[in-house]
């Protein structure tokens, strides 16, 4: 379970988040929506460890995260940026395998257990017959599936992905965003995704966390749905 406390956070001089305080469930995937400029992308970066220009205490399973290494960190949140990887020359399988840099020390060597996390990882995303590829020769679609099968070979309670469906056309956005859910569900693991696509969030998700004048709601959808916290936000909605 994450908890935020009295989080304020803001970009430059600006505050995007001011003394909130919200708890994401387990074991769930949480859509995090809001308008262009609310703070999607700075709260991401803050949950994930990477942005500390915050106020209040983010909490992860008791622990602050301000109080854990870089190594601890690693073992507990996994994160998938909106970005295409640039990792030329690197096959599937090596970039895959880079999720298990926090438990195979300074000299990087797999273990038997690292490498059958490394092919489950794969094998879970469908891209088992995509091993031997290079990473530049796949769509972004089958890209963004071998970063977030690095992802799951990172082996942690939380995974946060920053705008994973950007790019990828309407088919394989349904298909991914349905996977993040199986993966919650059966894996047992606390998922975030920030969005712009409101319908698919509705849609797909346990929960909707939503930013919006310096303040963020998290709610599961159906109560979301009928609260009007949506229509403030976005303007009238037709569901």
């Amino acid at each position: 379970m994450i908890e935020l406390k009295n989080l304020e956070i803001g970009y430059h001089n600006k505050i995007l988040l001011k003394d909130t305080s919200s708890i994401f469930p387990d074991a769930q995937l949480t859509a995090l929506i809001g308008r262009n400029g609310t703070g999607k992308s700075t709260l991401m970066r803050a949950l994930a460890g990477i942005n500390k220009n915050y106020k209040g205490e983010i909490i992860l399973d008791k622990e602050n995260l301000r109080n854990l290494n870089n190594t601890a960190l690693a073992k507990k949140i996994a994160f998938v940026n909106t970005q295409r990887p640039r990792m030329s020359n690197l096959k599937c399988r090596e970039v895959v395998a880079l999720g298990r840099s926090p438990y195979t020390g300074w000299n990087g060597r797999l273990s038997a257990y690292d490498k059958e996390m490394v092919e489950k990882a794969i094998v879970k995303v469908g891209m088992k017959d995509y091993l031997d590829r290079n990473l530049n020769s796949l769509s972004d679609g089958e890209s963004q599936k071998i970063m977030i099968a690095r992802a799951i070979a990172q082996d942690t309670p939380l995974l946060l992905l920053d705008e994973p469906t950007s790019f990828l056309d309407l088919p394989t956005r349904h298909e991914l965003v349905s996977f993040l859910k199986q993966l919650a569900e059966e894996d047992r693991k606390s998922i975030i995704f920030s969005t712009h696509e409101l319908d698919l969030a509705l849609k797909l998700s346990h929960n909707i966390a939503l930013l919006h004048n310096q303040s963020l709601t998290n709610l599961p959808v159906s109560s979301m749905v009928t609260s009007s916290h949506l229509s403030s936000a976005f303007g009238p909605i037709i569901f």
